[in-house]
């Protein structure tokens, strides 16, 4: 399996980045240029020593808490719920190309969905 890693820029000069992933001790080369050049304690999203996105800070924190979820599952914890807090509790909404699949008329199924 293949993903990308969220990773914070620590120096950057030119198209070079130096990044660390949060609670790694060495930060890693990565490449800038499919996304231009970016500031100290910006975001990325890397894959394969290239950064591919730029994130917000939210975005980067809920993809961390993802990556822990998924290595605690790997170790055999079970407990993984507190990582996902913003999805816990919550009914996903159908998109609206499905909602007429199940006939459920859009207006119905909005009330009360944020």
């Amino acid at each position: 399996m293949c993903i990308g890693i969220p990773m914070q820029v620590v120096s950057a000069d030119g198209l070079l980045a130096l990044c660390r992933q949060e609670g790694a001790a060495v930060p890693e080369e990565v490449d800038l240029s499919l996304v231009g050049p970016c500031e100290p304690g910006s975001w990325l999203l890397v894959f394969l020593g290239a950064a591919r996105e730029i994130l917000d800070h939210e975005t980067a924190q809920r993809m961390q808490l993802a990556l822990q979820a998924l290595n605690q599952t790997m170790n055999g914890h079970g407990d993984i719920d507190h990582l996902f807090a913003d999805l816990v509790g919550r009914e996903p909404p159908l998109p609206d190309h499905l909602r007429a699949a199940v006939g459920k008329p859009v207006a119905t199924l909005n009330d009360g969905e944020e």
